[in-house]
């Protein structure tokens, strides 16, 4: 009987055990392994406003995560005025390497792909349009163009030009000129590598052409429409993408899972700190805060705060393109404030201000959409300095009109206190502060004397005169 119990439990623990080993089986056959569950994943970037440096830094992160992950595909949503071609040029890097298909989304409906935004969705391996959206007006706006009135400017109104037989009023900048090629021959060749319209690419640089959703569609200039990124999945479904080293792949987007790729808190704070008027505002916030701690050392808050924003507005600068000449200008009204501070001439000092204003407006290169300086702004921060500077004009002016307030004159008829005397000499007190003094005079503890001079740091003292009242009744 013990033997069959023995047996019986072990033969119980064995059908267990291959219970378990079933059950395990079962449960790996039916978990999707890693590569299953992303090959099901469409990741989602979303572009919205200017392009900049704060951008290009999320798509590339993006990007980066997508291919980790090894998703399906990523959907670039764009709905963008432009930006500049250096963010743009960066992100068209890292979409054409990527290896995860791109597929460029302009929506939602009313949104678009203007300057910098029509490059990108060219790059992308598939372009699509929601309905209601617009791309194109690609063409190079600089600032620094032609004064009015000069070769290349505008011409005058009574001007002729050169159809009618008259001499041209208006020449063609060259490094417009230059910079217009450029983008023309980027813009074709990413057009012929993913067989795209590349003549109406050049259209949309030279002639700031521009195309509805279904008129891109037409003139193969996108590849599809689609009204949600549920419907771009089911469509792009099926298609195969050519891949960097030659590889191909086909699309399974249908049951697709989206996921939103949300930008990382250091791309937010590059987006709000690479905003030209935020840089600007930093810069000022900076040097004041310097002007101050240098105004009253040991303050350390102003110091502290204007070395940050300083080297956050220079950080800022870094990552935009700047005029360096406008920002010499703006130095140069700086030092012209700072010098009539402290020697007023008036004249000065409305050069220092004339040179800031003039700097800053001339401080960013480009005039991409979101990357103006705002004359708002640099009208309230010349204000501010002017304003510094009539404070400070002001104190030196009552600190001129004031009392001594150093060395022996401000010493002279001050009261003090006698501390200690013998005979000529001893020791009073004045200002929060113990001194020898001597008098030809004698006086007790706690005597009242007046302070007549200071020689070699030795006060000498006579009698308070008497105040007012204090010569007893009549």
């Amino acid at each position: 009987m013990h033997g069959k119990g023995v047996l019986a439990v072990h033969t119980t623990f064995k059908a267990a055990l291959v219970v378990a080993t079933v059950l395990v089986a079962l449960i790996i056959s039916i978990r999707p392994g890693p590569a299953a569950d992303n090959s099901r994943l469409a990741l989602t970037i979303s572009i919205d406003g200017a392009i900049g440096p704060a951008a290009a830094s999320y798509v590339k992160d993006g990007l980066a995560k997508a291919a980790e992950r090894r998703a399906e595909i990523v959907i670039l949503r764009l709905n963008t005025p432009g930006g500049l071609s250096t963010s743009m040029r960066e992100i068209i890097a890292d979409v054409l390497a990527s290896p995860v298909p791109v597929v460029g989304y302009v929506a939602p409906s009313g949104a678009h792909a203007a300057s910098a935004g029509t490059y990108i969705l060219y790059a992308t391996h598939l372009a699509a349009m929601a309905p209601g959206t617009n791309i194109g007006a690609a063409t190079p706006v600089q600032i620094g163009g032609p004064i009015p009135g000069l070769p290349g400017g505008t011409p005058d109104k009574g001007g002729k030009d050169q159809k009618d037989g008259g001499h041209p009023s208006e020449t063609k900048d060259a490094m417009t000129a230059k910079a217009t090629n450029d983008a023309v021959a980027f813009i074709r060749s990413l057009a012929e590598l993913r067989g795209r319209n590349a003549d109406w690419a050049e259209k949309a640089v030279r002639d700031a052409a521009t195309l509805s959703a279904n008129a891109a569609l037409q003139a193969n200039v996108i590849d599809l429409t689609a009204r949600d990124p549920a419907d771009l999945l089911r469509q792009v479904d099926g298609r195969t993408i050519e891949l960097p080293g030659g590889k191909t792949q086909r699309l399974a987007t249908r049951d697709a899972a989206i996921e939103a790729i949300d930008p990382t808190w250091i791309a937010r704070a590059l987006a709000v700190i690479t905003d030209p008027n935020i840089a600007f505002i930093l810069l000022m916030v900076g040097i004041y805060g310097l002007i101050f701690e240098f105004m009253s050392p040991g303050a350390v808050a102003p110091g502290v705060v204007g070395t940050i924003c300083l080297l956050l507005g220079l950080y800022a600068l870094n990552m935009l393109p700047i005029n360096y000449a406008g920002f010499a200008l703006m130095l140069v009204g700086i030092a012209l404030l700072a010098i009539e501070a402290f020697n007023p001439t008036v004249v000065i000092g409305l050069g220092g201000i004339v040179a800031f204003v003039l700097g800053a407006a001339m401080l960013f290169r480009i005039e991409a959409p979101g990357y103006r300086l705002s004359w708002p702004v640099i009208g309230i921060v010349a204000a501010m300095f002017t304003g510094l500077i009539l404070v400070v004009l002001g104190a030196l002016r009552r600190a001129r009109k004031g009392p001594v307030r150093i060395g022996a004159q401000a010493m002279r008829g001050l009261s003090a206190e006698v501390l200690d005397w013998s005979e000529t000499t001893g020791h009073v007190f004045t200002n929060g502060e113990r001194w020898q003094a001597r008098s030809t005079e004698t006086f007790t503890a706690g005597d009242t004397v007046e302070v007549a001079n200071i020689i070699d740091l030795t006060l000498v003292v006579r009698r308070a005169p008497a105040s007012p009242g204090e010569g007893g009744t009549a």
